[in-house]
């Protein structure tokens, strides 16, 4: 069996819960936040969806487009060099807030689900041979599998998987069988998008490590949660979507060891990524900006750092305890509500509960509490092979931020009740 590391709990900000955020200080600085729907106070608890955008953020968007509307990379002129200037030092804060060893290692993304396609198109196509095995997980979101699906059926490679045990954590007991010397790359999730489930990252990593395999962490529920250092990790790949963490959409980052980097090829080609052409041949741009192809997103990168920066100034640790503390009110809350099944017990867990109902079909439940303002998920969260372990075709998610507060949890908890109510199944 393959032990716990402690360096897990550290990488993942395992720290007290002392620290306490000015909630109603922070829910000010987001406007959606101020809404009512369908006359009701908005209470939005799908931020595993997508997290809703801090004042810095839409100003820093808005304010590109107002003055500094060029092009980067490519003129010498006034607004081309502050647009250069702005989109370059989304970089570094990025690379900050990973603590990443260099600013080389942060690629720009569209999102997670773009630099998993970049890794598999880029590194996958040309290091992965017949027999070949990626291990992923059966917790997978769908972003996470169908690329790798791809690379298999094209390079003849073998996906395995980790199973996710009924209290929704990882069967660990099977790492040292699924891991051996045809294992080329772990790719896994860092927090499950249905179960909350904190996987042992630092753990699966080392291991894979011990038979030669790289590492991909998607880390799209956990990097705008708590604080990730990648070089505490010692991961390899890492990737995560910004407008899950209050940036706008279309933007994120892939970060990688630069070795790893070097050894990639073009995702697209054109732009950017060029540093010389000629009529049969090209030569590439050093990483990172030979994946970055074409006018990337500028003010959508932009966003991004004010994002990341707006987050590192509240403080990621605080934000992790304040989240604890609220998934810890909503799960004692729920499960005092007669008929409501709870999926994942897992002891690491973050602010995303999956349930459902009994007598109440997850959709109907969903639309009920839309009607009284209250946002949450509902279907399989594009994870259909989880929920087909759970043997259940959809559940009702509220997933948690730093603006969520307990009463948002009652009003949630009333809305069940009243929709138990009105279904008669009380």
């Amino acid at each position: 069996m393959v032990a716990v590391e402690e360096r897990d709990m550290q990488a993942v900000g395992a720290w007290g819960h002392n620290a306490r955020l000015d909630v109603e200080r922070i829910r000010a600085d987001f406007p959606a936040l101020e809404q009512q729907v369908y006359g009701r106070p908005l209470v939005y608890l799908d931020n595993a969806a997508t997290a809703q955008k801090p004042r810095s953020v839409i100003e820093a968007v808005c304010g590109h487009y107002r003055r500094d509307a060029a092009n980067v990379h490519r003129a010498v002129h006034a607004l081309s060099s502050r647009a250069t200037l702005a989109y370059e030092e989304a970089r570094d804060r990025v690379c900050r807030f990973l603590n990443a060893p260099a600013r080389e290692t942060i690629v720009f993304t569209r999102g997670a689900t773009e630099g998993i396609n970049l890794v598999a198109y880029g590194w996958g196509r040309h290091h992965l041979r017949e027999g070949d095995e990626i291990l992923l997980t059966e917790m997978e979101h769908h972003s996470n599998l169908v690329p790798w699906q791809l690379l298999a059926q094209a390079t003849g490679a073998q996906l395995r998987f980790l199973r996710v045990r009924r209290d929704g954590t990882l069967n660990l007991d099977e790492l040292d069988t699924l891991l051996t010397e045809r294992t080329k790359l772990v790719a896994f999730t860092h927090v499950s998008n249905v179960l909350g489930t904190i996987n042992p990252a630092a753990t699966i990593i080392d291991a894979a490590h011990r038979v030669g395999a790289i590492t991909l962490l998607d880390a799209a529920q956990s990097v705008p949660h708590m604080p990730v250092d990648v070089q505490a990790l010692d991961v390899d790949l890492l990737v995560f979507s910004g407008h899950k963490l209050g940036g706008p959409t279309s933007s994120g980052a892939l970060y990688g060891k630069r070795e790893i980097l070097e050894s990639m090829e073009p995702f697209l080609a054109g732009g950017d990524m060029i540093s010389s052409v000629w009529l049969d041949h090209a030569a590439w741009n050093e990483v990172p900006w030979k994946f970055e192809a074409g006018t990337p997103a500028i003010a959508e990168q932009i966003g991004l750092g004010a994002a990341v920066e707006y987050l590192t100034s509240v403080g990621m640790e605080a934000i992790h305890a304040h989240e604890q503390r609220l998934t810890a009110y909503a799960l004692a809350q729920l499960q005092a509500i007669p008929a409501v099944e709870i999926y994942g017990e897992a002891p690491a867990r973050a602010g995303v509960i999956s349930f459902l109902v009994a007598g109440i079909h997850p959709h109907d439940l969903a639309q009920l509490l839309d009607q009284e303002g209250i946002a949450v998920r509902a279907g399989n969260h594009c994870a259909q092979p989880l929920h087909r372990v759970l043997d259940q075709v959809a559940t009702c998610r509220a997933s948690f931020y730093l603006y969520n507060t307990e009463a948002e949890v009652d009003a949630l908890v009333a809305g069940i009740r009243r929709a138990q109510r009105f279904f008669g199944v009380e």
